[in-house]
């Protein structure tokens, strides 16, 4: 459920669907919020886009707003601000139509549903919608349609929206069973670790290489050590890395595997 913001009306979505009914209290959203908080818009713009900070100039596919919904409950949460050009510069929500579209993304297109709170700000004249949406680790991961129609999950890395690797998808499945992971150190385990401690850094297919096994079998050790606190990811659209995680390197001593 959408958490209700003083400036919205109850539930704007009906049988999966926008009720139009809605848009006839949609008058109190438009009340202006005191100019003097502006500045707070103001301050977000000047920090620049990042891992929790988005700007759109407008929303105009509910499916691709999704993803960037989405990636945000999956991440670390995270701001939109609508009506915001990727230069900074404030343009203002054309339409509040905008809103609704922000309503249909979150519970139509995210699976499960996102729960999200705006608030409407007036800056030189101009309408921005800040659109806050909290990290949901009880229900990650948040899924959306991807450009070729399939429920995909994603994630916030730097300023990108980005698709969720096969590793990332099994530590998550990893959190959520009855059972702990089990580990035990073989081989496999001793040569990854020891490539990180001279090298600080390994991607999947490298992993395969100098271990010898498959693409599958590598990703199940990553994410495993990635459960356990014992490896870093660090996904991007070129490419993945892997790590030791800050905590265990300053614990493991790799001499004694």
């Amino acid at each position: 459920m959408v958490r209700e913001n003083n400036l919205f009306p109850q539930s704007l979505i009906n049988n999966n669907a926008i009720d139009s009914g809605a848009k006839r209290d949609f008058a109190a959203f438009k009340q202006e919020t005191d100019v003097r908080k502006n500045h707070h818009i103001q301050d977000l713009i000047l920090q620049g886009e990042s891992q929790t900070l988005d700007f759109k100039f407008e929303i105009a596919d509910s499916k691709k707003i999704a993803r960037t919904m989405a990636a945000f409950a999956n991440t670390d949460g995270g701001t939109l601000l609508v009506g915001v050009k990727d230069n900074g510069a404030i343009a203002g929500v054309r339409s509040d139509e905008e809103y609704y579209m922000l309503e249909a993304a979150a519970k139509m297109h995210c699976r499960p549903a996102i729960d999200f709170s705006v608030e409407k700000w007036t800056i030189e004249g101009k309408t921005v919608l800040e659109v806050i949406i909290k990290k949901d680790e009880e229900n990650m991961p948040h899924m959306a349609p991807g450009k070729n129609g399939r429920w995909m999950a994603y994630i916030r890395s730097h300023d990108q929206t980005i698709l969720a690797n096969g590793v990332l998808m099994k530590v998550w499945r990893n959190q959520y069973k009855n059972e702990g992971v089990l580990l035990e150190f073989s081989r496999i385990e001793k040569i990854l670790l020891a490539h990180l401690e001279k090298n600080g850094r390994i991607t999947h297919s490298r992993f395969c290489k100098i271990a010898g096994i498959s693409w599958k079998h590598a990703e199940d050790v990553l994410a495993n050590l990635i459960s356990l606190n014992i490896l870093s990811i660090a996904l991007s659209e070129k490419e993945t890395h892997y790590f030791l995680h800050d905590e265990f390197q300053e614990k493991v001593n790799l001499h004694i595997f």
